[in-house]
């Protein structure tokens, strides 16, 4: 059978050309408006080999799009001999950036931003498209719940748009122009990023009040702040004389390395893979804030597939038979632990908890969407209301009350549980990045314990978060 409505774009943006003279399409715009900011190619009219780009070589584009100063400043030297000591920590993340550095790029360029914006990446996460750290902060980007929530960022059981890599660089995008409009540096707005707006407008009617100088280098701000430009602009050293700093570049061509194929119906992350003929980690490389073994039609979604790979999916795609998808989702009415549920869903136990990553000794919050096979008896799509909207909640049996002890006798100490996160500040969001980068880059933990942009404790930075 054919997927309902499949259509394979590719996701371009250079002035470069193919047969037409530029990158275009007649393919209208998706619902959602911030896929439209990304002009595309149809390949259904298009062959893939008749698109080139007017360099072969991304990183020399990238080099001409730099507009920043140099801070050459102590901690921007410092921040360099870090790097340089570490080859091997470097070309792996920039082999990682291989995947997305030419979107990011084509969408810097097409906001006329400077190029050293692409970079950032390398600061936040390290290219670790699934990075999460000790704040929650999510993705390439590195952003946090709240701020997320007001970029539109979608979080719930079956998608994390913190961590989809077109949507979360068009939000950062868009942040960081907003920034630098307000404080009309991109050292003050890579400031407010990472240390949010309220703090850095605080610093400088601080800096007003004493008569002194408002820009990067003159405002008080915390270590991890200080050091955030330097760190950027350590990497805009490297990628501009790599050989000065006994660095080897990866050769990342000046073309689109994925292709991004809307979903016309609901179908299973593992079909996807088997039909693009791809490794499992390539898919999830390109496709990280899917949370579940399936991909919503009704959630607006598209699968970013390589660039070599579309064409064999949308082939493999029209010779396949069987149904595109063995999960649907429920929402329970009842509070009921997972034995419980299993039995009134009529599915396996084991099933339902690992699918739905259910803890054991938790119960299922009446409300909750669960993730179930689907059977003759729940036919068709996941429901747009579901799709938007799911939310699994948890809690714990509620326990009985200790009983009173009898007069004389000795009561049983009861201990206080440990771990409250009640006395936990934000300042413990502001942590050193660059040794927990190195770490989880070295061992492959998705894990950082980097700093998180969109972090703020003031109330002026709040409204946004």
């Amino acid at each position: 059978m054919l997927w309902p409505y499949a259509a394979i774009l590719l996701i371009a943006g250079l002035s470069g050309c193919a047969s037409t003279g530029d990158w275009s399409s007649d393919v209208s715009a998706k619902k959602d408006p911030r896929v439209a900011t990304a002009k595309r190619v149809n390949l259904q009219n298009q062959s893939v080999s008749d698109v080139y780009a007017p360099s072969s070589n991304l990183w020399i584009r990238i080099r001409d799009g730099f507009e920043m100063e140099p801070m050459n400043t102590p901690l921007e030297i410092e921040q360099v001999r870090w790097l340089s000591a570490r080859p091997d920590y470097v070309n792996r993340s920039m082999t990682r950036s291989s995947r997305y550095l030419f979107y990011i790029v084509q969408e810097v360029n097409a906001r006329k931003m400077p190029t050293e914006i692409a970079l950032l990446p390398f600061v936040e996460s390290a290219f670790v498209t699934n990075a999460k750290s000790s704040a929650k902060a999510m993705g390439l980007w590195q952003f946090m719940p709240a701020t997320g929530k007001d970029f539109r960022l979608a979080q719930n059981v079956f998608r994390d748009e913190r961590r989809d890599v077109i949507q979360s660089t068009d939000a950062a995008l868009d942040y960081l122009q907003r920034l630098y409009k307000q404080f009309g540096s991109w050292e003050l707005a890579l400031a407010a990023y990472n240390w949010g707006e309220g703090n850095v407008s605080k610093a400088q009617k601080r800096n007003l009040a004493a008569g002194l100088p408002t820009d990067y280098l003159s405002l008080k701000m915390p270590k991890e702040t200080r050091n955030y430009v330097p760190k950027l602009m350590a990497y805009r050293q490297i990628v501009s004389d790599p050989q000065s700093f006994g660095i080897v570049l990866p050769e990342l061509e000046n073309h689109p390395y994925f292709v991004a194929v809307d979903v016309g119906a609901d179908i299973d992350v593992a079909l996807v893979i088997k039909l693009s003929e791809i490794p499992d980690e390539e898919f999830h490389s390109l496709n990280p804030s899917f949370n579940k073994p399936v991909i919503l039609s009704n959630a607006n979604q598209q699968i970013l597939l390589p660039f070599g790979h579309a064409e064999i999916f949308q082939e493999n795609l029209k010779k396949y038979t069987k149904p595109l998808a063995s999960w649907t989702a429920v929402q329970v009415t009842k509070t009921e632990t997972v034995d419980q549920a299993a039995k009134t869903l009529g599915v396996d136990t084991d099933t339902l908890r690992e699918t739905n990553g259910i803890p054991k000794g938790m119960r299922i919050r009446a409300g909750s969407t669960l993730l179930i096979p689907k059977t003759s008896n729940r036919p068709g799509d996941i429901s747009l209301a579901m799709a938007e909207n799911g939310s699994l909640s948890l809690d714990k049996p509620v326990t009985a009350a200790p009983k009173k002890c009898a007069k004389g006798a000795k009561c049983p100490v009861v201990k206080s549980a440990k771990g409250s996160t009640k006395g936990n500040s934000s300042a413990s969001q502001h942590k050193s990045a660059s040794t927990g980068l190195a770490k989880s880059a070295k061992n492959g933990s998705s894990t950082v314990s980097s700093p998180v942009a969109q972090v703020s404790t003031s109330k002026a930075a709040s409204k946004i978060q």
